[in-house]
């Protein structure tokens, strides 16, 4: 007997774990464990531990809910496949509520634990926001984050687009997806702390203030740009005229 596939409700529930578990992840990673010092000893787990962070934090996701809302848990994914005809425009704007309220309420938690530290300051540390010029890691400027975060948002988007097509192996895609992930924020951490997801970056940004808000637009457009170019694109480039399946679908073993 086949099962009833899920109701909407479960769907947004799914996307809404999903991107909370990303952010809180992610970011608390980055704000708790990525410098930290004992002693003389540095114990930080550095760049390479917050990209991992949110590597793991994707896959492991996308293998527990995937099967229920797609595992998109990012508002540039979700148009992205709209684009590609792999989701139904109707349903963007749920999707894309439940993960900027996940965002929010990820950032939310983070924010509570941080401040149990004498001394915390968002406005001071960054708390894993995004941003360019002074606000940048390595200082890289406003045209170096615009065309990291619209080039390494098409990669994520083609991956994902390729990972799950129906002639793609089935069941690895959470791998692929999580390892590529973890690969852009080795790039671009040092350029701009690494977005790609415009609920991500949104989500830390409000605890921080204006200095990190007034630089969100282009967290929120440049992963947009990106998703969308790579999900129109994607069927003339690599596609085949067959029968589209859905993400779920596709990333079941």
């Amino acid at each position: 007997m086949a099962q009833a596939p899920p109701t909407t409700v479960q769907r947004l529930s799914a996307e809404f774990l999903g991107t909370f578990v990303l952010v809180f992840g992610g970011c608390g990673t980055a704000v708790l464990a990525a410098e930290f010092l004992s002693g003389k000893v540095q114990l930080g787990v550095g760049f390479l531990g917050v990209a991992l962070a949110f590597g793991l934090t994707v896959l492991v996701m996308a293998y527990t809910v995937g099967h229920v809302s797609g595992g998109h848990f990012n508002p540039a994914v979700t148009l992205g496949l709209a684009a590609s005809g792999r989701f139904a425009w109707r349903d963007t704007v749920g999707y894309i509520l439940s993960q900027v309220l996940a965002a929010i309420a990820a950032a939310a938690v983070l924010f509570l634990i941080a401040n149990g530290k004498p001394g915390f300051s968002a406005s001071e540390s960054g708390f894993a926001t995004n941003g360019y010029g002074d606000r940048s890691p390595g200082g890289y400027n406003l045209l170096s984050a615009l065309v990291i975060e619209l080039v390494l948002t098409a990669v994520f988007v083609y991956v994902i687009l390729g990972v799950t097509d129906t002639r793609a192996p089935k069941g690895f895609a959470p791998i692929a997806i999580g390892l590529s992930l973890t690969l852009i924020h080795l790039v671009s951490i040092p350029v701009d702390n690494t977005s790609v997801n415009p609920a991500r970056s949104l989500g830390p940004a409000l605890f921080v203030g204006w200095d990190a808000i007034s630089q969100l637009w282009l967290f929120i457009l440049a992963p947009i740009a990106g998703a969308l170019i790579a999900g129109f694109s994607y069927p003339f480039l690599l596609g085949e005229r067959e029968r589209v399946a859905s993400l779920e679908e596709a990333t079941a073993g």
